[in-house]
């Protein structure tokens, strides 16, 4: 049996194309063209017998950090440890890059499959967070007043040490892609283009950002467990999506990197579509 890795192109999605991976409508499909050809983005074939069997890239975030992802084998050549073997093969070749420091994956619970493949090949688990959307929380709104708009980078950046300094924080950089805190996710131009929201005691911070992933989302980040108890948290969120949802075609959601605890507290008939949580996996530069 004849193994080869490569780097895939353009002139590979024949071979893409004649997988057979279970996956109906595979978005990957859609977007190989932007997976090939950027800079961020590499994709990666594991060819038996010149025929594709495995799939895996890497897409570069904030210069410092490979997130793994598009894992696919085809199913006739499962149970041979093809995926493992390309996973490792990647990971290796994201962390050739010499800004790359961290290399990680993050994939949904219910997927035993990856995340097998991911602790056998030596990835820990940083976090579990549930991506919770929505797209009316208004019936969470308590009459209390929006919160204060932080316009000073310097209250913004005072905000950021505070939450996201310690050795075990993982921020919610993009909507699916959270990663271990450092100075890099949090670059001045980053900060002032996100919208920081205080509680009227200053004790409580509100981040919210736009982001686009198929459909656009109003992420909201807020680290702390009260978010059921804060006095016009909700209401600041709702005018910010609003706003969003005013200015934007097609479909708009909330989105919500939740904890397991902040999950226990919302109430029954909440509105919140929680899919199976997504676990992150991650490895330091050796």
């Amino acid at each position: 049996m004849n193994q080869s890795i490569r780097v895939l192109t353009l002139d590979d999605f024949p071979f893409l194309e004649a997988m057979e991976t279970g996956i109906e409508d595979d978005y990957v499909k859609r977007i190989f063209e932007r997976l090939v050809s950027t800079e961020e983005n590499r994709l990666y074939g594991l060819f038996v017998d010149g025929q594709l069997a495995s799939v895996c890239g890497y897409t570069i975030f904030a210069e410092r950090y490979a997130m793994l992802g598009r894992i696919r084998s085809d199913v006739r050549f499962r149970g041979n440890d093809l995926a493992s073997k390309l996973t490792v093969f990647v990971r290796d070749e994201a962390f050739k890059r010499p800004s790359i420091h961290w290399v990680g994956a993050n994939t949904q619970e219910e997927n035993g499959p990856a995340r097998r493949v991911l602790e056998k090949t030596g990835f820990r688990e940083f976090s579990t967070l549930y991506g919770a959307t929505a797209k009316d929380v208004s019936m969470f709104e308590n009459g209390g007043n929006t919160w204060n708009k932080i316009s000073s980078l310097e209250r913004k950046k005072e905000w950021i040490s505070q939450l996201y300094s310690g050795p075990d924080a993982v921020f919610p950089y993009e909507c699916y892609y959270p990663f271990p805190a450092s100075p890099e996710l949090f670059a001045d131009e980053k900060l002032m283009d996100w919208s920081f929201y205080e509680n009227e005691s200053g004790t409580r911070v509100l981040i919210t950002k736009k982001d686009f992933k198929k459909y656009t989302y109003l992420q909201a980040i807020y680290p702390f467990d009260d978010l059921m108890e804060q006095s016009g948290f909700w209401e600041t969120v709702s005018v910010d999506y609003l706003k969003l949802a005013a200015e934007t075609e097609g479909e708009t959601y909330v989105w919500m990197d939740l904890t397991q605890e902040q999950v226990l507290s919302l109430p029954s008939g909440h509105p919140f579509k929680l899919p199976s949580p997504w676990v992150l996996y991650g490895s330091e530069r050796p």
